[in-house]
C-alpha cells in the first residue's frame, strides 16, 4: 500500500519535532516531509524530505509551501506554527493538499488575546480583570482599578511575550515604556488581574463544533525560569496530567464562544484565580501546544494507550477526511497524575508519585 504523504511546515521548531515524532510513533507509517525558516532547526525532525521556506510574512510563503506539497504528492499539510497556520488559513484555497484548521476569521480572533477577552466576558466565561491604555499616563488609574499586583503582557504572540509581573503602577509604567521606547504599539499592551492559582493547558481537537477529544496538564515549571523576566518562558519543563470536571466546563465553554463550528485543533490556558476558579486567559485556534504531540505520543507508545490518544496521528486521519469509529472519550483522554519532566538536552521523563518511571525521549 502506499504511504500517506504528510507535509509539516515549522517542523524544526519543539512543537515541529514533537509532531513528528508523534507521527512516527503510529503504525499508519506515513511518509512525512517537513519545511522550516532555518536552515539549522530543519535538520531536527525525522523527515522523508525536508525543505526551506521564507518566512510567514514573506508574500512568497505560501507558493513555496504549495510548490513542496505538489511536489511530495502531499495530502495533508500541518502547519504547526501558529503564524504559519493563520497564513494558510487565509489561504486555503490556493494549497493542493487538506488541511484540518478553523476558518481564517476564528484564528484572527483567537491569535488576538485582547479581543477573546472581550467575547468571552460577553460570553459568560471567567476571565480576568483587564485594563488597556490608551496613553501611558493611564497605568496608574489602570493599576488601581485592577487593584493588587498586575499582569503585564502583550495581546498578540506566545512564550510569555512583554509579560512581567508587576507590584506597583510605577514598574508597570517602566516596563511598558521601555518597550515602547523600542518600537512596540502602546496598544500592543494589556494590564490584567494576578491570578495566583494553578496554570492550566486544556488540548483539543473539534469537528464542525463537536468536541472529539482532549485532556488537560497543570504547568509546573519552565525552562530557564530564573534567566526570565516573568518566569515564563513559552513551554513547561514540568507539567502534570489533571482531571477537573471544572476546568472541563469552562474550557469547552470558551471554545464555543470563539467558534461555534470549531474545527481542528484548540488549545486554551486557564489559570485559577485566589478561590480556585478556573478563568480562561487564551483561546488559540488551529494551534497544537508544543507538548500536545508529545503527551500523545507518550499516552500511545508508553502507557499502552488505544491508537487514538495519539492526538497528532487522530488529528490527521480526521483531517484526510477518515471516519472514526471508536468510541472517544470527549474528556480527560490522558489518565491523571502523570508528570513530563523535560529539559534541553536531557531527554524526557514520564513520572508518577508512586515511584513509577519511564524515559519517553
Amino acid at each position: 500500500m502506499k504511504r500517506k504523504t504528510i507535509f509539516v511546515t515549522g517542523a524544526g521548531g519543539v512543537a515541529g519535532v514533537n509532531f513528528v515524532r508523534a507521527l512516527r510513533a503510529s503504525e499508519r507509517n506515513y511518509r512525512i516531509v517537513g519545511s522550516d525558516y532555518s536552515k539549522y532547526y530543519i535538520h531536527l525532525p525525522d523527515l522523508d524530505a525536508r525543505y526551506l521556506t521564507p518566512r510567514h510574512d514573506d508574500p512568497s510563503f505560501v507558493k513555496r509551501v504549495s510548490t513542496i506539497a505538489k511536489k511530495e504528492g502531499a495530502l495533508f499539510i500541518h502547519p504547526q506554527p501558529s503564524s504559519e497556520a493563520l497564513v494558510l488559513s487565509r489561504e486555503r484555497e490556493k494549497l493542493p493538499s487538506r488541511v484540518f484548521l478553523p476558518d481564517y476569521s476564528t484564528m484572527l480572533r483567537g491569535q488576538d488575546k485582547m479581543e477573546t477577552q472581550k467575547i468571552l466576558e460577553r460570553k459568560g466565561v471567567p476571565v480576568a480583570r483587564t485594563e488597556t491604555l490608551k496613553d501611558i499616563e493611564e497605568v496608574e488609574s489602570a493599576f488601581k482599578k485592577i487593584g493588587g499586583k498586575v499582569w503585564v503582557r502583550a495581546r498578540h504572540g506566545a512564550g510569555g511575550r512583554l509579560s512581567l509581573l508587576c507590584n506597583s503602577w510605577q514598574e508597570a509604567r517602566d516596563w511598558i515604556s521601555l518597550w515602547t521606547r523600542r518600537g512596540t504599539e502602546l496598544d500592543e499592551f494589556m494590564l490584567q488581574e494576578y491570578l495566583p492559582g494553578r496554570n492550566i493547558a486544556w488540548d483539543s481537537l473539534w469537528v464542525k463544533g463537536k468536541l472529539v477529544t482532549s485532556y488537560s496538564r497543570e504547568r509546573i515549571e519552565y525552562p530557564f525560569k530564573h534567566i526570565s523576566p516573568s518566569g515564563i518562558t513559552g513551554t513547561p519543563s514540568v507539567s502534570r496530567t489533571i482531571h477537573d470536571a471544572q476546568v472541563n466546563k469552562v474550557a469547552i465553554k470558551s471554545v464555543l464562544a470563539i467558534a461555534r463550528d470549531a474545527s481542528g485543533a484548540f488549545s486554551v490556558d486557564i489559570k485559577e484565580d485566589a478561590s480556585g476558579r478556573p478563568c480562561v486567559t487564551e483561546v488559540d485556534a488551529g494551534k497544537f501546544h508544543t507538548t500536545m504531540p508529545l503527551w500523545g505520543y507518550a499516552a500511545y507508545k508508553h502507557l499502552g494507550m488505544p491508537w487514538y490518544s495519539n492526538i497528532s496521528d487522530l488529528y490527521v486521519r480526521i483531517g484526510l477526511g477518515e471516519e472514526v469509529r471508536e468510541s472517544i472519550p470527549e474528556f480527560d483522554l490522558i489518565p491523571a497524575g502523570y508528570y513530563m519532566i523535560r529539559n534541553m538536552d536531557s531527554g524526557v521523563i514520564l513520572y508518577r508519585e508512586d515511584g513509577w518511571k519511564e524515559r519517553v525521549v
